[in-house]
């Protein structure tokens, strides 16, 4: 009790207070936060024409740099400094790792921000402070996932190298003068890749507890596997693509090769069909991201492929869709259990993501001839805003709080 009431008393800028228990604490709380502000002031643009940070490339580039580079590598870092010690069977980070990482995720909003009044010092600023965090975060997770015997986790090594390559490629351009939007496009490529990886870890665990919970004491009951076979061929689908768009923008082949990404994202669907227990909250929430990521690869190839409209409708489906609501449902899962609690069954959850999976539509929708693309767009980013806000108001209080369990660092609790 004594402890709960000192940790209250503490500033967050002090390294006892609850925020730096675990590692994901701060960077889900950035992503919570970043989320509905990031695309609350990017509303207010295109509604209102409230300026936005002069960066380079221009507002475009400033509202999707905050959503990729922003809430996604907030998201990525949270995730990674929980759940590799947890794969890898080893100690929490500490606490000082945690809050350095932090203050240069935090230095780079600052700094990227103010690159259009300060110029190309802060922009170099940005650009060292992006590639601090990814150096850093990478230096923290090299040690452990290399002493794995079996090393079944480097993915998540390789990942972070090419999110550090998008980064350094993005800055390059920027500070060149050239326009930088190719490299964002590569990163969220890359992020769909670290996705599938993630993904695969966490449903063996939610799809096989949803299968147990729906079968009972049956003993003929499925089990769920993520197969590596189609996981790999829908990595490196997505991988070809990437590639293709970044050094052949707009060339058909990447059409070809967008489509080869949604039949692969597809296939990889298969080994979900578990049954009833698939239509469980967490399962299905998990599996509308593959759905959402084939969705968009689908449009994207048919666009680049028939001369369509739509690649920008694909493009959202892939950053507004399966990223976001990939990032709810992981901070939704993870920031639960490593503070300690169980799976919220409350329905704010699905209400969320819904309106994530509605804000995607909508956003898409948009390419429709004749839709009133203002008012989608509109409404696109207050729904999808919406679900993060709900998501900041039941889940930052925990962040800022001591674990009710008495549990003091990352430890998680057991499925059921």
């Amino acid at each position: 009790m004594l402890n709960a009431t000192l940790h209250r008393l503490c500033s967050p800028a002090t390294a006892a207070h609850p925020l730096w228990l675990c590692g994901f604490r701060p960077f889900f709380l950035f992503a919570a936060l970043g989320a509905p502000i990031f695309i609350g002031l990017w509303i207010a643009f295109l509604a209102f024409g409230m300026p936005l940070p002069a960066v380079a490339g221009g507002p475009f580039v400033w509202h999707a740099h905050e959503l990729i580079f922003g809430v996604g590598l907030a998201a990525v870092t949270g995730f990674a400094l929980t759940a590799i010690p947890e794969f890898t069977a080893t100690a929490a980070f500490g606490r000082t790792a945690v809050r350095r990482l932090a203050g240069l995720w935090l230095a780079a909003r600052l700094a990227f921000w103010s690159s259009g009044l300060l110029g190309l010092p802060a922009l170099a600023a940005a650009a060292a402070a992006h590639l601090g965090l990814l150096g850093g975060l990478a230096m923290l997770l090299a040690p452990r996932l290399w002493q794995d015997p079996e090393r079944r986790h480097l993915s998540f090594l390789w990942a972070l190298a090419a999110l550090a390559t998008c980064v350094a490629g993005f800055y390059a351009d920027a500070l060149l003068g050239k326009h930088p939007a190719r490299w964002l496009y590569a990163a969220l490529g890359v992020l769909m890749m670290l996705i599938v990886v993630a993904m695969s870890r966490i449903s063996m665990r939610i799809v096989n507890a949803a299968i147990e919970e729906c079968a009972g004491d049956s003993a003929a009951a499925v089990k769920y596997r993520a197969r590596p076979p189609r996981r790999n061929l829908a990595i490196f689908c997505i991988g070809l693509y990437t590639l293709a768009e970044l050094f052949f923008p707009g060339a058909r082949i990447g059409g070809w090769l967008a489509l080869a990404a949604a039949a692969a994202l597809l296939n990889l669907l298969n080994d979900w069909h578990v049954g009833r227990a698939l239509f469980r909250r967490w399962p299905f929430m998990l599996y509308g991201v593959y759905v959402l990521m084939a969705a968009g690869y689908a449009l994207m190839g048919l666009s680049l492929v028939l001369d369509g409209g739509f690649f920008s409708a694909g493009r959202h489906f892939l950053g507004v869709g399966a990223m976001g609501l990939a990032i709810y449902t992981v901070l939704c899962i993870a920031g639960r259990m490593h503070c300690g609690l169980p799976l919220d069954e409350r329905l704010w959850v699905p209400a969320g993501a819904w309106l994530i999976v509605i804000g995607a539509i909508l956003r898409a929708a948009t390419a429709l001839p004749g839709a009133p693309a203002a008012a989608l767009l509109g409404l696109a980013g207050l729904t999808w805003g919406a679900a993060f806000a709900l998501y900041a108001l039941r889940m930052v209080p925990l962040f800022l709080a001591p674990r009710i369990d008495g549990g003091n660092g990352c430890e998680g609790i057991l499925i059921h």
